[in-house]
């Protein structure tokens, strides 16, 4: 037999090689691992030939194979291994352990590494009840040498994430080893400390001694293994633990911080310590930490590694040395920033509890230790403070110490820097570029945390402004006049000379504007009238008004904190006049070409206008003469404004409108501000263009070759006209409202009568002149849904072929691609006449349905009571449905209006997803080596992915329509805003109330109404049970949670016929197939399945004949669930067992990851329990008086 091992080891040492060797030609290497494999699986020698080739004078790479052999026998052999064997086998891993690796600091790690899961997968098969010596055993290794010592603490670590925190065994075993595990605490937590503090002094004692170093070193390595043990079992041990002694242990890590070569692990074991949770009694011996001796040591800590993680590198490039991070100190920052601000939230969870907790005395010490970390260069750092900095200023006891408030003072004060957007990792403008080059991989990466930072600023400094709201106001103040007196530092300007979004003046005008909104908000919401500072706040208005810029980025400024001032005003109304005018003044910016940067701030300014109109119409209501002549004359000046700015300007106007609060006069208005729009819009040219396809595309130019330049054609102005009129139309029907309050509605002359259910109908003001426009509006619809006919795409000129297509900002928005850096403010505002094409076909197609959407909540009785609406609306929109306009539909109109429309919407949906879906399947479901050969362009490979993405996007719009109109129980709010686990909770009443029998009140009322209509209500069926097939888990999640059952259980009492209850039954359990890898889609869809099974299954026998066919089902199994089911006087279980009983029947249906789908099997079996409950010898209620009875026998009738 040894001859047979020596000739078997010698061919797997050649085949390892073979493998191992980069020069070996890919047939030989599958060979090679081809022989390994089956070696491994059918070889009687496995054993023997395992450890002669994991002995010392084999390579790194025969002896980790050897290992892996007796791994692969213990994981897969170990059931089948006689007791002598497997003792054997026991012996010889140990063996290994004492003597079978080098020394500590040659032995490759990955042979270390496989050591230690050899015997771990020995303990968790026979630990403790075949093995009960093993914690001794482990602790008698320690003592041959570092080597060993590393070894037991591998171990130890293995055990625990295996247990614990991966819990990759049984149950029951994991349940034996953690309970002994957490009965032996105390001794293995004395051991690894005891560990810990040896080696540690001995590398103290040893590293500065001459010749020593190397054996300083493996103490070093000892210690490093045995922290990293130690994270491993700090995050579940209990925090006695931790705490006993005196807290040994965080004292012990404290002190470890000033060690180069062990910080960053002993600052990862007391980052876990400190941010453990619990019982608040159990950690209030964390507060040590606030003792002189560990902050010190944590300062200085922070401090020796700040000045390590930079070092200065001499460039082959630059004369002048480079600045670079050292990773391993920057990171050890970081963690030591972590534990700061856990120790923080420990202390603001318990001071203030029912624990007995005093301010800790070193607070101020422990805010200046925090502000460090806030003030340094790496804005990572510096976000890394901002949720504990406000936790602190909001919280109710903390907030009020005369530290904190002293601390909220420097805090502002730090702000003004920390707002200023410094540090892209393209740049050397800042210290901060240095870090940042560490911890972002680009600009745009950098850009977007940094927008998520200053936000989380914002946040603190409204914290703080709570706390000294006049001087964070003073602050605010001081630096707004700072930036108004210094002059324009352009930077590296643009081909105008004006400011790009990285110029130095446009940095600090952008971080003092967004400092002194958060500041100017909460004064205005804390400060009482009598306590506000007017005076100040009409000085700095003034001062705002009368600085002069051209600048299109730095007016943009100007603008927010001409807003975040107004409110002052309002004290002082004969400033209104100059506000106004100032904010006008923007309307006239421009530039040639018109850029970007002028768009947005032209935008912006109308949307001041807007702000200021919503939020102060009665105050504005007295100017509203002088604004009206000032913007009538703006548009009889077609140079000045754009057609949007002429709209936003019209909304402005009709919401200062809306305080006159008299309908006669208002509709006066409405129709003297839209005469010109409704006159072109309702005109017969306008009428003939918008009635047949091809003469619109001749209308706006689609059709003809266009230049590169700037068309001032006929065409353009075309394009512009019908633009203006739609976004005239929308802004109206938007804003114009009646008055909220009954009373003023009634003496306006806008309550017209009472609904069926007593509520009260208005009429709105711009009712006929919406109602006037609204028949071209459908005419448009219906004439743009034809432009994707094949004869009029063939009539778009080749210049215009893709202006249909979305453009590339909104591309990148559906593919959830990163926006370019914002330097792009110098650009043209369009690239070419194609997107301008592509912009205007975009905005006018979203127009019109907002208008639709909005018609119904803005006109209510006028727009439903129009004769004939659902088929127009069929004939021209059915393609698309607005929320608004089902929710806002009076529940008298949804037979009449919402039923014809909902029919046909929900057959075509259904029928256009099912073929684009069907197509995904088949693209991603489709052979690989297919693919892998088809060279497929950058481009191509894009636009799949596009139209992938669109269908998800336009799926999820179908189904959230569907459950917010005929799904009760439900808030209106975006699919990205519901929670997951009101879902659940939806599930489990849903199971409930199907038990129990009680009667459906799941369906809105217009859900009740649909329900009338067997066809209609059976196309929402199908689309919501097909939709369970479609490749996306968050479709199927929320339709199974959500749409399924609450729409089937209405008809369960009905006459479904058979094929269609088997369908629903096998639309489940299809999705169980397709998307059962993920935990949250498998439990949904598992649930529904039983739903539907119990449910149905008593008179729809064939359910059972589709369990049958379930790959692996235990018939037995499934008689019994039927027995109980079916059989009135069988013992029913509760819902817990139903569900897990059902889970196991049905699980040959539930896919798998393809990551597991070919893995094998590691079957570990259970021992004998060795902590089961013992059964009570006696039955308690017949030998012992409990006193029950007592409490209702006749004498106690009269207490």
């Amino acid at each position: 037999m040894s001859d047979q091992v020596a000739t078997m080891c010698d061919q797997l040492i050649k085949a390892v090689n073979v493998m191992m060797d980069p020069g070996t030609n890919q047939i030989y290497r599958l060979e090679a691992l081809k022989f390994c494999e089956e070696f491994k699986e059918s070889c009687a020698f496995c054993v023997p030939c395992g450890l002669q080739l994991a002995e010392k004078t084999q390579t790194s790479v025969v002896r980790h194979f050897g290992l892996q052999i007796l791994e692969h026998v213990i994981k897969f052999r170990w059931n089948d291994m006689p007791q002598p064997e497997k003792v054997q086998l026991k012996n010889c891993a140990m063996q290994l352990l004492s003597n079978g690796t080098l020394l500590i600091l040659e032995e490759e790690s990955h042979i270390k590494d496989v050591l230690s899961r050899i015997t771990v997968e020995m303990i968790k098969r026979e630990w403790p009840q075949h093995w009960p010596d093993m914690l001794k055993e482990m602790e008698a290794l320690t003592s041959l040498g570092e080597s060993q010592t590393e070894l037991v603490m591998l171990i130890l670590l293995r055990l625990a994430e295996d247990v614990i925190t991966f819990q990759t065994l049984p149950t029951q075993r994991r349940r034996d080893i953690q309970q002994t595990l957490t009965q032996n605490m105390d001794n293995i937590f004395s051991f690894i400390l005891a560990i810990l503090q040896i080696n540690v002094d001995d590398y103290r004692k040893l590293k500065s001694i001459p010749g020593q170093e190397l054996q300083a070193k493996a103490h070093c390595r000892v210690a490093v293994t045995t922290l990293n043990t130690l994270a491993g079992y700090i995050d579940w041990i209990a925090l006695a633990h931790i705490t006993n002694d005196n807290c040994r242990l965080l004292e012990m890590l404290c002190l470890l911080l000033s060690e180069g070569e062990l910080q960053l692990e002993a600052v990862e074991c007391l980052l876990i310590a400190i941010s453990r949770k619990g019982k608040l009694e159990d950690r209030k011996p964390l507060m040590l930490l606030f003792d002189d001796v560990a902050i010190n040591y944590i300062l200085s800590a922070a401090q020796s590694a700040d000045g390590a993680s930079i070092s200065n590198q001499p460039s082959p490039t630059q004369p002048v040395e480079k600045v670079v991070v050292v990773e391993r100190h920057y990171i050890f920052l970081k963690r030591l920033c972590q534990v700061l601000c856990a120790l923080g939230s420990q202390v603001t969870s318990l001071v203030g509890s029912d624990v007995a907790v005093e301010t800790p005395a070193n607070l101020n010490k422990y805010m200046e230790a925090m502000l460090s970390f806030t003030t340094h260069h790496s804005q990572f750092l510096k976000s890394s403070t901002q949720i504990m900095w406000g936790t602190l200023f909001r919280h109710e006891i903390l907030s009020k110490v005369p530290v904190v408030v002293e601390m909220s003072l420097k805090y502002l004060k730090t702000t003004r820097t920390n707002l200023v957007k410094m540090g892209f990792p393209s740049r050397n403008d800042s210290p901060s570029c240095e870090y940042s080059r560490v911890d972002f991989d680009s600009d745009e990466e950098f850009s977007s945390f940094f927008n998520l930072f200053r936000s989380q600023q914002g946040e603190v400094v409204r914290g703080a402004c709570r706390l000294v709201p006049m001087e964070a106001l003073g602050d605010a103040a001081e630096w707004l006049r700072y930036q108004l007196s210094s002059p324009i530092h352009t930077g590296n300007t643009t081909a105008e000379g004006l400011c790009s979004i990285l110029s130095p003046s446009v940095v600090q005008w952008d971080a003092m504007t967004v400092f002194t909104e958060c500041v100017l908000g909460q004064t205005f919401r804390n400060l009482t009238e009598e306590k506000l500072p007017i005076d100040q706040g009409i000085e700095l208005l003034q001062a705002v008004l009368s600085y002069e810029t051209k600048d299109p980025l730095i007016l943009s400024c100007v603008l927010t904190n001409i807003s975040a001032l107004f409110p002052f005003v309002t004290h002082r109304p004969h400033f209104l006049p100059q506000v106004l005018t100032k904010v006008s003044q923007s309307y006239s910016l421009d530039s040639a070409p018109r850029t970007r940067a002028v768009k947005n701030v032209r935008r912006h300014a109308c949307s001041s206008i807007i702000k200021m109109c919503r939020d102060y119409s009665p105050f504005i209501l007295p100017c509203f003469d002088m604004l009206y002549d000032y913007i009538k004359k703006l548009f009889a000046d077609e140079a000045v404004l754009m057609q949007m700015e002429k709209c936003a300007l019209m909304e402005a106007l009709v919401l200062i409108g809306n305080q006159f609060k008299d309908f006669t006069k208002q509709k006066a208005f409405l129709e003297e501000l839209m005469g010109p729009v409704v006159a072109r819009w309702t005109s017969n040219e306008t009428s003939h263009v918008l009635s047949d396809a091809a003469l619109f595309l001749s209308y706006v130019g689609a059709d003809q070759v266009s230049e590169q330049t700037k068309d001032t054609d006929v065409c353009g102005n075309n394009r512009v006209q019908l633009s203006y009129c739609l976004q005239a139309m929308l802004a109206v029907v938007k804003r114009s409202r009646w008055p909220a309050d009954l009373g003023e509605a009634t003496a306006g002359g806008f309550l017209v009568g009472c609904s069926p259910s007593g509520a009260p109908l208005f009429r709105n003001p711009c009712s006929s002149l919406v109602l006037a426009m609204l028949p071209n509006v459908l005419t448009l619809i219906r004439t743009q849904n034809n432009l994707f006919t094949p004869e009029n795409i063939a009539r778009l000129s080749p210049s215009y072929s893709k202006a249909y297509e979305l453009v590339d900002v909104e591309k990148n928005c559906v593919l959830g691609l990163p926006h370019p850096l914002v330097d792009i403010y110098d650009t043209p505002v369009y690239k070419g006449n194609l997107e301008r094409m592509q912009g205007f076909f975009s905005t006018l197609y979203d127009n019109c349905y907002h208008i639709l959407g909005n018609a119904g909540y803005s006109l209510q009785r006028d727009f439903y009571t129009i004769d004939g609406l659902a088929e127009k609306l069929v004939g021209s929109a059915f393609v698309s449905l607005d929320h608004q306009l089902v929710l806002s539909c009076p529940q008298e109109y949804y037979e009449s209006l919402l039923c014809p429309l909902v029919g046909p919407l929900f057959t075509y949906m259904l029928q256009r997803l099912n073929v684009k879906w069907q197509l995904i399947n088949q693209r991603t479901s489709s052979n690989g080596e297919e693919e892998e050969e088809a060279v497929c362009e950058e481009s191509q490979v894009t636009q799949e992915m596009l139209e992938e993405q669109l269908v998800r996007l336009v799926t999820r719009e179908v189904l959230d329509l569907l459950t917010v109109s005929f799904i009760s129980k439900r808030v209106h709010e975006p699919a990205g805003n519901k929670d997951d686990g009101e879902e659940e909770e939806m599930m489990t009443d849903l199971v409930q109330t199907a038990v129990s029998g009680q009667p459906a009140e799941d369906l809105t009322e217009l859900g009740k109404c649909i329900l009338k209509h067997e066809d209609i209500y059976m196309n929402l069926l199908t689309i919501s049970f097909v939709a369970l097939s479609w490749k996306d888990t968050n479709i199927c999640h929320r339709t199974a949670s959500m749409i399924c059952w609450n729409l089937l259980r209405q008809v369960v009492g009905g006459n479904l016929l058979p094929d269609a209850v088997t369908w629903f039954f096998i639309s489940a359990l299809k999705g169980l197939q397709l998307h059962g890898q993920h935990e949250v889609c498998s439990a949904t869809l598992t649930l529904l399945a039983m739903l539907i099974y119990e449910n149905l299954r008593p008179r729809y026998v064939e359910l059972r004949t589709v369990m049958s066919q379930i790959p692996d089902i235990n018939m037995e199994a499934l008689d019994q669930y039927d027995h109980r089911l079916l059989d009135p006087k069988a013992q029913k279980f509760g819902d817990k067992k139903r569900k897990d009983q059902f889970k196991k029947l049905i699980a040959g249906s539930v896919g798998k990851a393809l990551c597991q789908q070919f893995r094998k099997e590691v079957h570990i079996r259970n021992l004998p329990s060795l902590f089961k409950k013992p059964k009570p010898e006696k039955d308690l209620l017949v030998t012992e008086a409990l006193g029950l009875e007592a409490l209702f026998s006749p004498q106690r009738a009269s207490v």
